[in-house]
């Protein structure tokens, strides 16, 4: 199979993708709608903050390995990284999938390789089939066709799209095969053949199981609340036994995949996915029961002193120690605490400027506030000292 591989989507796992494909000596062209990321990354700068991207989008650039472009040129594999975000009631939708897809038909030729990595429902890479095979009859049985899903996390990306074992699943055989022969050539991690369904759904069940335990968590520290019980203390001594293993509660679930991916399950099958929608539920109710208890607390402040006091929000990422803000139930609590006129600090150590956020410092913060509410386990928060006289809110276990 010869090298030539477009990427289409540039965001937070196909220019990863695209830049770690380059770096192994097989030419990249990535495709991206937005102008300004293309721009961005022809200069071998890159739009999103990911640990070591930078050098090697520079590099790959420089080696004339990766180019970034508006349109999509002939090539013999074809990746589609693009956005599956909802519709209606938590539905997927997968327009940006079948747009990359039908710009990517007039180049397919016999031969190719066609790979759907964006997270989708099942059956999704069966109907871009036969979408292709509707507009381009003549190609059916003469090009492959697969599914493989990423297991990455934000600020490990280069090292885990190379070490982590990947799920494939074909149409077909044959087309298992060859995808299997493509990420053979970068990733180190094994390779697992299924077929399209199956790869489909394991992504998705690999998140909702994890957003199943975090509900758990969740729950818990919601009824340990009520009985006047340190949930952390808790689940320090429950997972002393040698079979429990629970998660530490915070102020609900963010990010792209576990607050997304169940869903894509639930939608599908409404009647039978119980547990996974109430899970959903769960995690997404802990931000407002958080939001109700910063809230009493700033009324009783102000009940108690005659002023509004100031609110120092720590974290507004969707988990510790990144800067990756979609999806965030901290930033979410942020913003509705701004909305009912509260005073507060939006405090964020990963990030040194946003355009719509003022940034505050974490220790002019902890300084100037009258309470300090911990929303996500930041390393730069571990050892803080607020000091006497502040009230703290600690809904993610870092001031243990």
């Amino acid at each position: 199979m010869s090298a030539q591989v477009t990427i289409m989507g540039l965001g937070y796992i196909g220019l990863p993708t695209a830049a770690l494909i380059a770096s192994k000596g097989i030419p990249v062209q990535g495709v991206d709608v937005n102008k300004k990321v293309v721009d961005t990354i022809n200069k071998g700068k890159i739009h999103i903050v990911e640990p070591d991207l930078e050098g090697l989008v520079h590099y790959a650039v420089q080696k004339g390995l990766l180019v970034a472009s508006t349109s999509v040129k002939s090539s013999d594999v074809f990746l589609v990284a693009v956005p599956t975000p909802f519709k209606g009631d938590h539905e997927p939708d997968l327009a940006y999938v079948e747009k990359a897809t039908r710009m990517i038909l007039p180049q397919l030729r016999a031969g190719n390789l066609f790979i759907i990595e964006s997270t989708s429902p099942v059956g999704t890479t069966e109907k871009m089939a036969k979408l292709i095979f509707k507009d381009r009859p003549e190609l059916k049985g003469k090009i492959h066709i697969a599914y493989c899903p990423e297991r990455v996390l934000p600020g490990s990306v280069i090292y885990e799209l190379q070490q982590n074992d990947r799920v494939i699943g074909g149409i077909d055989s044959a087309s298992t095969d060859a995808a299997v022969r493509f990420y053979g050539r970068f990733v180190k991690g094994n390779l697992h053949k299924t077929n399209s369904k199956t790869a489909e759904m394991c992504k998705l069940v690999e998140n909702a199981y994890r957003d199943v335990n975090i509900a758990f968590a969740n729950e818990l520290s919601i009824i340990c609340d009520k009985a006047g019980i340190d949930v952390n203390e808790l689940i320090d001594l429950a997972s002393k036994h040698p079979r429990v293993k629970i998660l530490r509660p915070g102020p609900g679930v963010g990010g792209h995949c576990i607050a997304v991916d169940p869903w894509f399950i639930v939608s599908e099958f409404p009647s039978d996915a119980r547990i996974i929608r109430l899970a959903r539920q769960i995690n997404n109710n802990k931000r407002d029961w958080v939001l109700k208890k910063i809230r009493s607390q700033a009324n009783e402040f102000k009940k108690k002193n005659g002023r509004a006091p100031v609110i120092a929000c720590m974290g507004l990422s969707y988990k510790p120690d990144i800067d990756d803000l979609r999806e965030s139930p901290a930033l979410e609590i942020f913003h509705d605490l701004e909305k009912e006129r509260f005073r507060v600090m939006a405090v964020e150590p990963n990030l040194r400027k946003h355009p719509e956020l003022e940034i505050t410092d974490t220790l002019k913060a902890v300084g100037e506030a009258d309470i300090i509410v911990y929303l996500v386990a930041h390393k730069e928060f571990r050892n803080l000292d607020p000091g006497s006289g502040k009230i703290i809110l600690d809904f993610c276990g870092i001031a243990r």
